[in-house]
Order: structure tokens, then C-alpha cells, then sequence
């Protein structure tokens, strides 16, 4: 089988980290992407990958990282929008935004549509990592970065559920086109990502409870699942999965017209802070 190439987000750490161990053992070509310099690097030098460091907080750097790839990479054959976290207090980017809806959706939504004739190109798997706790969001198009009422948990529940929304619309624009999508959920996994939030989950990493959570390998199954299998004959394109299995999401997942009206709404976004940044 040709060597392909991958390039995964947020893989300075945790289950990015860990998929993309697993996927260079298996001959591929990775390619590290993470918001640490120096974390990024060394996961790079691991592996023998190239890397880019990027910080999903500015949507101008996340242009440049879209421009990069695209300069150096004419096939990308699997990219995985993987680098995300529950946050603190609400607070705006330098773009003017909800920090988590944007570092969690706008940016890989924006990283997506830019490396789009690529992936179109190479007949592309897109893998979004999502989260169980999509379950506990609620998208309001009118509130989209919780001006009305935020809550850290709230926050992130809806960021993962925009995830979910992008992927069902990202399949159905473009699926067509030979674009696989695919949302997941890794599971209880035992990283860092929540550190800086005030959530409760963040205890979840600092307690006892930590031993009964999954190990970044663990959690970075079913996405080197999704990576290295066959969309259409061992998964649907489309669909949200947990365990290698269909999963049950929130409802308005289901929501067609919600999906085709976020999309519609994230367009409008990174667009006006790509008119910001040329002003």
C-alpha cells in the first residue's frame, strides 16, 4: 500500500500524539501540527515527521498553517482536526470570538475549507474529534459565543457539537466529491487538555479518578480506526462513532438544517476576520 500522508492536529500530546505514533509504525507519512513549539518538535523528531506549529486562538495562523500545508503537500490523504480543550472563563480571541467555539470549531472548520481542493483532490478522510459531551451542549445561532449566558462545561459541550454538525455538512457537500467525513469520541481519556479550564473535569486528571481513565493510546483507537479502515465498507461517512461503533448524539446532531445553517454562519465568520486581517 502507498505511503499516505497524514496530518493531525493537537498532536504535541494526548491521543494526537498517540495516533500518530501508532500511524508511523505503520509506514505513513505524519505530519505533526501542535500549539507548543517545543512540545511539537520533539513528538516530530520521534517519529521523523515534518511539523508545524500553530495556535488555533488566531485564525490568521491557522491561514498560514492552511497555506503551508498546501505549499509542501499536494496530497493529503487523511487529515484529523484533533487539537481542542475546555477552557476558563469566557473570554474573546484576538479575532473576537467565544475562545472554545472558536479553537474547537471555527478553526479546524476554517483549516478544512482552506486545504478543500486538496482533500477533494485526494479523495480525502476528514476525522473530527468530538466528544461525549456534545451531549450536554446546546448550538443557539443567535449566541454563539455564550455572550447571553456562558458556562465553561456548556461551552464546551456545544463547541463538540458544532463538531458533529460540521461533519454531517462536511459529507454532505462534499461527500460526492470523494470526501469521507467522520466525528468520534475518544473516551475518558487521562491528558492534560482540561488544565487551564476551572471545569469540574479537570479534577477528573488530578485525582484518584485518573486511574480508571483511558491511556492516550486507548482513546486514540477508534481514530486510528477511522484513519487506516475503509469509509462505506467499515464505516459510514457522516456519522459520529465511539468504540469503533455508531454512537448516539445530542439531538439537534440530527438537525440537517441546523448543520447547513452553521456552516453557512462559521463561513460568515472566518471570512470577516479574513476581511479584519487585510484592512
Amino acid at each position: 500500500m502507498p505511503q499516505r500522508t497524514i496530518v493531525i492536529t493537537g498532536a504535541s500530546d494526548g491521543i494526537g500524539a498517540a495516533a500518530a505514533r501508532n500511524l508511523a509504525r505503520s509506514g505513513e507519512r505524519i505530519v505533526v501540527v501542535g500549539r507548543s513549539a517545543e512540545k511539537t518538535k520533539a513528538v516530530a523528531a520521534e517519529l521523523g515527521a515534518d511539523y508545524f506549529v500553530s495556535d488555533f486562538a488566531e485564525l490568521a495562523q491557522v491561514r498560514e498553517l492552511s497555506a503551508a500545508l498546501k505549499e509542501k503537500y499536494g496530497t493529503i490523504d487523511v487529515l484529523v482536526n484533533n487539537a481542542g480543550g475546555i477552557m476558563g472563563r469566557r473570554e474573546l480571541t484576538v479575532d473576537g470570538y467565544e475562545k472554545t467555539f472558536q479553537i474547537n470549531h471555527l478553526a479546524p472548520f476554517l483549516l478544512t475549507t482552506e486545504l478543500m481542493d486538496v482533500l477533494v483532490a485526494s479523495r480525502a478522510t476528514v476525522i473530527n474529534t468530538a466528544s461525549a459531551a456534545n451531549g450536554f451542549g446546546n448550538l443557539d445561532l443567535a449566541d454563539l459565543h455564550g455572550g447571553r449566558k456562558y458556562s465553561t462545561n456548556r461551552a464546551y459541550g456545544t463547541s463538540k457539537l458544532a463538531n458533529i454538525l460540521f461533519t454531517s455538512e462536511l459529507q454532505n457537500r462534499f461527500g460526492e466529491a470523494g470526501v469521507s467525513a467522520a466525528a468520534f469520541h475518544p473516551g475518558a481519556v487521562a491528558t492534560n487538555f482540561a488544565a487551564e479550564s476551572t471545569s469540574w473535569f479537570r479534577h477528573a486528571y488530578t485525582t484518584f479518578i485518573s486511574r480508571f481513565l483511558l491511556t492516550p493510546e486507548q482513546g486514540a483507537d477508534t481514530l486510528v480506526w477511522l484513519a487506516t479502515s475503509t469509509p462505506g465498507r467499515d464505516w459510514v461517512p457522516g456519522a459520529y462513532y465511539a468504540k469503533r461503533a455508531l454512537a448516539q448524539a445530542n439531538r439537534q446532531a440530527y438537525d440537517a438544517q441546523l448543520a447547513r445553517e452553521l456552516w453557512d454562519r462559521s463561513e460568515e465568520m472566518v471570512r470577516a476576520g479574513q476581511t479584519a486581517e487585510t484592512r
